[in-house]
């Protein structure tokens, strides 16, 4: 069961920051999920929003200061983000902050965080927010891209459950 909530946060400047929270309960192991989710020679086999995912700068695994690089599929516009692990606590949280992205984001940052909630049932939650740019264009902007990465990440973790448990 995929369970979404959104909720508003504020940046220093007090303007609104879009942000949501999907939720998906999925049977395995905590540690077997988090290393999928970020094992970047394996993202492609069950990330329906990815063509490209690979980490930068000569890293071979995810760890806080590693920076990765994500390019959407074409259907969904091609962009590329550059991000880098602030958080990486195995197995319960990983989260990043964008370096470089495309035209129309000035900030992005996301978390996944995993909670052990029965025997064998791990709860995966995504959490993200952006700022869109340019600022004077946010409010029509931001509900696009709000609704893009809603649904988007509604698929990825569906994906991520159906390919977890199919073994």
């Amino acid at each position: 069961m995929l369970r979404l909530a959104f909720f508003r946060g504020f940046t220093s400047r007090d303007s609104v920051m879009p942000s949501a929270s999907l939720s998906i309960d999925i049977k395995a192991a905590s540690e077997d999920v988090f290393d999928l989710i970020h094992n970047y020679t394996r993202r492609l086999e069950w990330d329906p929003f990815l063509r490209e995912a690979h980490l930068l700068d000569g890293a071979e695994v995810a760890e806080i200061g590693v920076a990765s690089r994500c390019i959407a599929r074409r259907a969904v516009g091609g962009a590329s983000m550059d991000t880098v692990y602030v958080t990486f606590s195995r197995p319960t949280v990983a989260a990043v902050s964008m370096t470089r992205g495309p035209w129309f984001l000035c900030s992005f940052a996301a978390s996944i965080r995993q909670d052990c909630i029965d025997d064998g049932i791990v709860r995966v939650t995504y959490r993200y927010n952006f700022k869109a740019f340019p600022r004077f264009l946010s409010s029509l902007i931001e509900p696009v891209v709000q609704l893009v990465f809603r649904r988007e990440t509604s698929r990825r973790l569906s994906a991520l459950k159906c390919f977890v448990e199919r073994g």
